[in-house]
């Protein structure tokens, strides 16, 4: 092929591609290019939100960006036309950017995960997404459990920022002309907070690097009595104040199809939960001599509760499994593919631990550390935030003893943890002060009757008690 190439005198049309795993929509966030820019081929070139993520979508196409189809804070369905792109002129073309016509013909490679574009070649190597946290200063909260009423783990979402900007994941002051010094703003977690609560952005003083605006700045701007009266707002968020004070914000995104999973799991699990008070002294005493003994690789006490749940479940396979109603039978799942709520600064996450049976103790414990520090920093990808079988909820970190938290559709059980306390408990007859935790199962009484319910929790508080147990059950 010559230096000259042919260009074709047509435009391109980028289709918002295939959501999967049931969305049919998404909502635009942010636009990261304008009409005239230049585009390349896998370029980011708009933030969305779907009730699944916060992703940016790259596009396909090289050129010149004609025209952008909706606006931000608009709805477009899966399909639809999303960026419509032209081809650049010869004199056009910017400089290192000679190849874009022969890596357009070839296809992107750029697959966002849980659906593509769609326009791969069969040899072409596929590349990892991308997907990069905006980086929001926070003060660190716990970040091993879960709410007690948050066991939707299909519902919770990662929050991705923007790629542009002078570091990694910060978009600069310029990428939105409109907003005034006073207003610069990076998380798009911080804008939506700031657009449901109906917080004016430019009226607040931003305390992060360079003044920019932090989660604690919006929550500050709460406190004061004018801050929603002050507000612009979304206007997809009817935010009615009353005379008392209160704001309407109706459910969408994010938050409805919470409401919706939790509402289909009480409408079609018959729920039970069962609950004893366990000592946990010898489960404390058993974590302190691992990590004696390996004080370079800690086993935390989440790590030690996981791995009595996959012994329990090994046991009591009937609990980790699906109820296939459709189908009417009963799927018993093959791996355990475990939940870990994990309560992080950007909301609540549930990342799955898939064929968690395969870890060792150690190997569990690094797993857990790791997807709870990516939880924290944002980048767990939605793959894995879905399809677990069976959930671990350690709500004692919020200081309360017990719940009885909702199962998270499809699954069939759900092992609470409360926090641990010194109680008074009686060892070989004598009274004496021991470390006591309470333990609640959740199940599905569709796939189990009580006695195997009992059996699992049961087992699970004799290996608490008793951790030795634990070798005696390999």
């Amino acid at each position: 092929m010559g230096g000259g190439m042919t260009t074709v005198e047509r435009t391109q049309v980028f289709l918002l591609p295939d959501l999967g795993e049931g969305l049919s929509e998404a909502e635009i966030v942010e636009w990261r290019v304008a009409v005239g820019d230049v585009v390349t081929v896998d370029q980011s070139v708009v933030e969305v939100e779907t009730a699944k993520a916060v992703v940016d979508v790259p596009c396909p196409y090289a050129g010149r960006v004609v025209t952008l189809h909706g606006a931000a804070g608009e709805v477009r369905p899966v399909g639809q036309p999303l960026i419509t792109i032209a081809p650049l002129d010869g004199g056009d073309e910017p400089a290192g950017h000679a190849t874009y016509r022969e890596e357009e013909r070839a296809g992107s490679g750029n697959v966002l995960i849980g659906y593509g574009t769609g326009h791969g070649g069969a040899t072409r190597r596929r590349r990892r997404p991308r997907l990069v946290l905006a980086p929001e200063p926070t003060d660190a909260g716990p970040t091993d459990a879960a709410h007690p009423d948050a066991a939707h783990l299909d519902a919770a979402r990662t929050s991705v920022g923007a790629t542009g900007g002078t570091a990694a994941g910060v978009a600069t002051a310029s990428a939105d002309p409109a907003r005034s010094p006073a207003g610069l703003v990076i998380s798009p977690i911080v804008r939506r907070l700031a657009r449901e609560h109906g917080v004016d952005l430019n009226t607040v003083r931003g305390t992060g690097p360079g003044g920019v605006i932090r989660r604690a700045d919006v929550e500050s701007a709460l406190a004061a009595p004018t801050a929603r009266l002050a507000a612009v707002p979304d206007p997809h968020v009817t935010l009615a104040p009353t005379g008392d004070g209160d704001v309407i914000v109706p459910l969408t995104g994010v938050r409805k199809v919470i409401a919706d999973k939790l509402s289909r799991s009480r409408r079609e699990i018959p729920e039970v939960t069962i609950w004893v008070d366990v000592d946990a002294t010898g489960l404390l005493e058993t974590r302190a001599a691992i990590n004696a003994a390996t004080p370079d690789a800690p086993v935390s006490i989440l790590a030690l509760l996981a791995r009595i749940c996959l012994s329990g479940l090994r046991r009591f396979p009937q609990l980790n499994a699906r109820v296939d109603t459709e189908a009417q039978r009963i799927v018993q799942s093959a791996g355990v593919h475990l939940g870990i709520a994990a309560q992080t600064d950007r909301g609540l996450l549930v990342p799955v631990l898939r064929d968690a049976q395969r870890l060792t103790t150690a190997e569990l414990a690094a797993e857990l550390a790791a997807t709870t520090a990516a939880a924290r920093a944002g980048s767990l990808p939605p793959a894995r935030l879905t399809g677990g079988t069976f959930t671990l909820n350690n709500y004692g970190v919020f200081g309360v003893d017990g719940s009885t938290p909702i199962i998270n559709h499809p699954e069939a059980a759900l092992l609470g943890v409360g926090r641990i306390v010194d109680k008074p408990w009686v060892v070989d007859g004598q009274l004496a002060v021991r470390k006591v935790t309470q333990l609640s199962l959740t199940f599905d009484h569709r796939v189990c009757d009580g006695g195997v319910a009992g059996g699992f929790l049961r087992h699970v508080a004799d290996c608490v008690e008793r951790p030795a147990l634990l070798i005696a059950a390999v």
